[in-house]
């Protein structure tokens, strides 16, 4: 599953927020992907490109420029629509889940697609030339230096984002394909910021900046210097983790078809975005299904407040208005203010216990342990995925109630018992 010679995901070093955003995103796409903000060096390319180490492999209609999804017919682009109606067996592939890069000086033929004209008026046939959005239909279109990405191009990726359709007219033809994808764009705000309208529609921000204990420090360098000597090597010392990370999205995705967070949940979402003042409605949205997706993760039965606050880091930050010498530390400050305040809202009709062992009111984020009927100190549960429990005892997770921590806290916690 993990991609040709890209560095395992779990081997990364700290950065739990992106790391977590991209997780989420990877769960539930429909959250609307993730903006990762950062100076130069700071493992943000190296994280997405990661990514696809954990996504899993898509059934496709073999052939299909589009990833059409087999027996999907409303989700098919026309010809394979036309032969699924006809009552065609279509047959089917199974592919790695798509990672495309759109590159900066890309034209709007080589981002869309292109009709080709002489064919349509010579036969009257319209053969489309695909472009990047129908390769990264269904899997994660990532755009480095998203920030310095042309306007005109941004247009259409908003059109393509909102309505999951690329639509191409030229000289009176049009031709349209699904084209629905998780956005992933990396940027240092140093070369500039981004479009309101553009930056609001990632459904997620992160903002990273470079380790700074010396021994975290030291431990990047021993891991990047043993990747170059032997990434094939390297790879394999880390199959473990990225395969326990990988089957978990898998089960995440299941478990969220029957989440659906409760009337107090949903008020707590609409409080804390009002009263951080962002403006419209996606925040909301975010913030809901970026609950809905952690909660499944962690195996919650529901979304609980500590979800919340966890979805209101990654989700509100980038929306929220801030002063001129207010950084991220203070948009993440301005939200645990907020959800210190919060208690008359959040789930008092419930005595159920959050992972971290008290009620929603209480806890620290990242020390949960998720009580769902399973027992967590069963090797067997390990054993499910495949390989020994032992492997995963350096996994790292951070000592402290870190934002973007619970996911691979609660993950450890679960395969080892608490340990």
């Amino acid at each position: 599953m993990m991609g040709g010679g890209d560095f395992p995901f779990s081997a990364i070093v700290g950065q739990f927020l992106m790391k977590s955003a991209l997780v989420l995103n990877a769960i539930d796409p429909a959250i609307g992907g993730v903006l990762i903000r950062g100076q130069k060096g700071t493992g943000k390319t190296t994280a997405v490109r990661s990514l696809r180490g954990l996504l899993p492999s898509i059934r496709v209609v073999r052939g299909c420029a589009y990833h059409c999804a087999p027996g999907d017919p409303a989700k098919m682009h026309e010809d394979c629509r036309r032969r699924a109606e006809a009552g065609e067996a279509l047959e089917s592939v199974e592919i790695p889940t798509p990672l495309v890069d759109l590159p900066l000086n890309a034209t709007e033929d080589r981002l869309a697609g292109a009709l080709n004209i002489g064919e349509a008026l010579g036969s009257g046939r319209r053969r489309f030339e695909p472009g990047l959005l129908a390769a990264a239909n269904r899997g994660v279109l990532y755009i480095d230096e998203v920030n310095l990405l042309e306007d005109h191009l941004v247009d259409m990726l908003l059109d393509a984002a909102a309505t999951g359709v690329n639509l191409v007219e030229r000289e009176g033809l049009s031709f349209s394909h699904p084209a629905s994808f998780m956005l992933v764009g990396t940027m240092n705000p140093e070369e500039g910021e981004l479009r309101p309208q553009f930056l609001d529609r990632f459904g997620l921000c992160v903002w990273v900046s470079g380790v700074a204990g010396e021994e975290e420090r030291l431990e990047i360098l021993k891991r990047r210097l043993a990747f170059e000597r032997d990434p094939q090597g390297f790879r394999a010392q880390w199959a473990g983790e990225d395969a326990v990370l990988a089957r978990q999205i898998l089960r995440a995705r299941e478990r969220l078809k029957a989440l659906v967070p409760g009337e107090a949940m949903l008020r707590l979402i609409v409080k804390t975005a009002a009263e951080a003042g962002t403006a419209g409605h996606r925040a909301e949205i975010a913030m809901m299904k970026t609950a809905a997706a952690l909660a499944a993760f962690t195996e919650s039965p529901r979304v609980l407040e500590f979800h919340v606050r966890e979805a209101a880091r990654l989700a509100l930050p980038h929306r929220m208005a801030l002063g001129i010498l207010e950084g991220p530390e203070g948009a993440l400050e301005k939200i645990e203010n907020l959800f210190g305040r919060g208690k008359a809202f959040r789930e008092a009709d419930s005595g159920a216990k959050d992972p971290g062992g008290g009620t929603p009111e209480g806890g620290a984020a990242g020390e949960h342990t998720e009580e769902t009927g399973e027992n967590p100190e069963n090797p067997e549960y390990a054993e499910e995925f495949g390989i020994d429990p032992d492997i995963l005892e350096n996994m790292q997770v951070p000592g402290n109630a870190a934002a973007g921590s619970i996911i691979f806290t609660w993950l450890k916690k679960k395969l080892l018992g608490g340990s």
